[in-house]
């Protein structure tokens, strides 16, 4: 098959290169996104009369009967024509005629497919912001529905301190609000309008690239036309960005397969959302919080291959950054089939409040009480707990909790300790005593539930 751009050639390709190079095979998910550039960029030539106003609406009358033919599923896309771009380009010539090829006046390739990243990328950020934005709701939802449980606060996998559920749910609420900005700030950066860079060095017709800005809804226009046509950071940011996210939805898994795990017994999967063995028949496997803990590497795996790809290119385009859109849509396919599923799965998980409240109750969870109850009575810190630290030991030597030690027993280290201790150091105490700003008490964690809810 003729090359668009074989006239400077005597022979055809060889096969195995049409093979190796094409990228139709992945790209063609842009042509909406292609044929929606070609149309602002048409416009903009015939209102600059450097093609007729006559054939650009010839031009433009193609281009949208080629859109209805891959909406219908009529067009085929031909792997010898290399890309998404060609493809659409030859077709319209097949269409209209030798006018067609007037629609590539004033652009290159390597603008071109800027412009398309960036308007699927625009587009698939806004999706993400939402399905994030979902996420977050459910937690909220399911915080509110949950104040009145306590258990354990973990630190180092160990039991630290009791918490209400609530107020771990909402670190997730928070984690993915970190995540919602840096979305945020990466769209502003996909969001500049490259065509009109052409090949690199911009062009000797009178373009208004402004004037297509405006029809794409860009507001801002590149300013480098090298820097535009070599620059895929908005790429690696995008993926840097979702890695942040795959960071916290895999933290969010792992606590997850751990509580339903029969060690712990702190929730229950809903059936609709696990899988059974193949040989084990009282299995309930949690495969979609397993699936998203792995798939978190394959998102990592897809940032380090974009920043290796780029990390050594002289400028300006080179082919090297073909590469760039398979890290790019799995990326996006994978993040968001992760948010998709979480959304549905998690306000069907159940809390199994009686086992949380037991696993706080043991152990020695309200011990930071203790020596903040001896700090309060003029003991420094340090030998508070020092203090307290002893009487865990003796706990433990004598097989008791904190709660079975009496004033008489509490009394051997330190006489400071009067009756009221036995107030502070219970689970209620500890966890609506924490009234800290950003604390786990309830008094601080309702209001911060009624804020988020109010959009505040």
């Amino acid at each position: 098959m003729k090359k668009l751009w074989g006239g400077r050639f005597s022979g055809s390709t060889e096969k195995t290169v049409e093979d190796f190079t094409e990228s139709v095979s992945f790209d063609s998910r842009l042509w909406k996104y292609d044929i929606e550039g070609s149309i602002a960029h048409v416009t903009m030539l015939g209102r600059q009369r450097i093609i007729s106003k006559k054939d650009a609406a010839l031009i433009i009358r193609g281009l949208k009967e080629i859109r209805l033919e891959i909406e219908s599923g009529k067009f085929k896309f031909s792997q010898a024509l290399e890309d998404v771009h060609m493809n659409i380009e030859s077709a319209l010539i097949r269409k209209i005629g030798q006018v067609g090829g007037k629609v590539h006046t004033a652009r290159s390739r390597n603008d071109q497919v800027a412009l398309d990243i960036r308007l699927y990328l625009r587009d698939e950020i806004s999706d993400v912001i939402q399905l994030i934005k979902q996420l977050r709701k459910v937690f909220v939802t399911l915080a509110e529905k949950n104040i009145d449980t306590v258990m354990p606060g973990y630190t180092h996998l160990q039991r630290a301190q009791p918490v209400l559920l609530s107020h771990h749910l909402l670190a997730y609420y928070e984690m993915l609000g970190r995540d919602l900005e840096r979305f945020g700030d990466c769209l502003m950066r996909v969001n500049v309008l490259p065509l009109g860079s052409a090949a690199l060095a911009g062009t000797t017709l009178p373009i208004d690239r402004h004037y297509v800005a405006k029809l794409l809804k860009f507001p801002a226009v590149s300013e480098n036309s090298i820097d535009t046509v070599s620059d895929r950071d908005f790429v690696a940011e995008f993926i840097a960005a979702a890695s942040i996210l795959m960071v916290h939805l895999s933290r969010l898994s792992e606590e997850f397969i751990l509580w339903n795990s029969e060690e712990f017994k702190f929730i229950e999967l809903p059936d609709a959302f696990t899988t059974g063995s193949s040989i084990m028949p009282q299995k309930k496997n949690p495969d979609v919080l397993e699936l998203t803990r792995g798939k978190t590497g394959r998102v990592y795996g897809n940032l380090v291959s974009i920043l290796t790809i780029m990390k050594a290119l002289p400028l300006a385009y080179n082919r090297d950054m073909q590469e760039d859109k398979e890290p790019l849509f799995d990326t996006v396919d994978t993040v968001t089939s992760c948010l998709s599923v979480l959304i549905k799965m998690l306000p069907l998980v159940r809390f199994n409040r009686k086992v949380m409240e037991k696993a706080t109750a043991a152990g020695f969870l309200t011990a930071t009480d203790l020596a903040e109850y001896l700090v309060r009575k003029g003991v420094a810190f340090r030998d508070a707990h020092s203090i307290t630290g002893r009487v865990v030991k003796y706990c433990i030597d004598n097989n008791k909790t904190l709660n079975d030690m009496d004033l008489k027993e509490l009394n051997e280290f330190s006489g400071l300790i009067r009756e009221d201790i036995f107030h502070y150091m219970s689970v209620e105490m500890s966890v609506n005593g924490k009234k800290s700003h950003g604390g786990t008490s309830r008094e601080k964690v309702l209001p911060r539930i009624k804020k988020v809810k109010s959009g505040k």
